[in-house]
């Protein structure tokens, strides 16, 4: 068994999975967390010499964290890493988003990471430690269109940084990392809004998963060791250059 355990969320497909077959590879035992059944990937670590437990979770239920956590306590005896990785987009404008889709997102994509981290700090104090990656978005960084989906990434964006302050006392780095478009499931069905979207990005292409799960890796390990409270932006440059880069590319195409 490896010291090092990391809790993962959203772990049964996505970037999630992602997340947890790199970590295990890298010597972490990951426990797996989702409301859908996380069994297979659990398989592919394990086959692939890896230590991995799957869990079901709903994120937006309190019981249930305390329920795991008691769970890893009694399992692995300490904890050391949270990847708040769970959420959902619903890309809605904003007079066509209900009180339900509103009330949805927030629970998953903000109640989530706040119970999560409530939950697991004790169990990381006693281990003398840890760090905590909440996965974001750009859409918590700029204006976006949907407005449940950037109210709750904004969100996200806060709590990190109050967290960070509130559990460095007790060696807890609590960090946020914020995505641009990647190739997951998350885009299926939007191809057009991938293609618009691209036409920004100074690197051309959306992400691959990968890409963002060593950016996790880095503030779950030592290297990390004096960052909390900080944004990692891992977009091609569409926040800080995709304005001008559209610009200057449609001048350029002679428009």
């Amino acid at each position: 068994m490896s010291d090092r355990v990391v809790l993962v969320t959203g772990a049964a497909g996505g970037m999630g999975a992602g997340h947890a077959r790199a970590l295990a590879a890298d010597g972490w035992s990951v426990v797996l967390a989702d409301v859908a059944d996380c069994a297979p990937v659990v398989a592919e670590i394990r086959a692939a010499g890896g230590t991995a437990r799957a869990h079901r979770l709903d994120v937006t239920e309190p019981g249930e964290w305390a329920a795991l956590v008691a769970t890893v306590r009694a399992e692995h005896g300490a904890l050391h890493g949270l990847v708040n990785n769970a959420g959902i987009s619903r890309r809605l404008r904003f007079l066509d988003t209900g009180h339900d889709v509103w009330r949805q997102v927030m629970a998953v994509n903000v109640d989530g990471p706040f119970y999560g981290i409530q939950a697991c700090a004790p169990l990381m104090r006693d281990a003398g430690g840890g760090s905590v990656v909440n996965i974001s978005s750009i859409a918590g960084q700029i204006g976006y269109f949907s407005p449940s989906y950037s109210t709750s990434k904004w969100a996200l964006r806060g709590l990190t940084k109050s967290a960070a302050g509130e559990l460095a006392g007790w060696g807890i780095r609590v960090n946020s990392v914020h995505p641009g478009l990647v190739e997951t499931p998350l885009l299926a069905g939007s191809d057009g809004f991938v293609d618009s979207a691209v036409a920004s990005i100074p690197f051309g292409r959306v992400g691959r998963p990968e890409e963002v799960t060593g950016v996790v890796a880095f503030l779950l390990g030592e290297a990390s060791s004096y960052m909390t409270g900080a944004e990692l932006t891992v977009d091609g440059g569409l926040v800080s250059n995709g304005t001008y880069h559209r610009i200057l590319t449609e001048m350029e195409g002679g428009l």
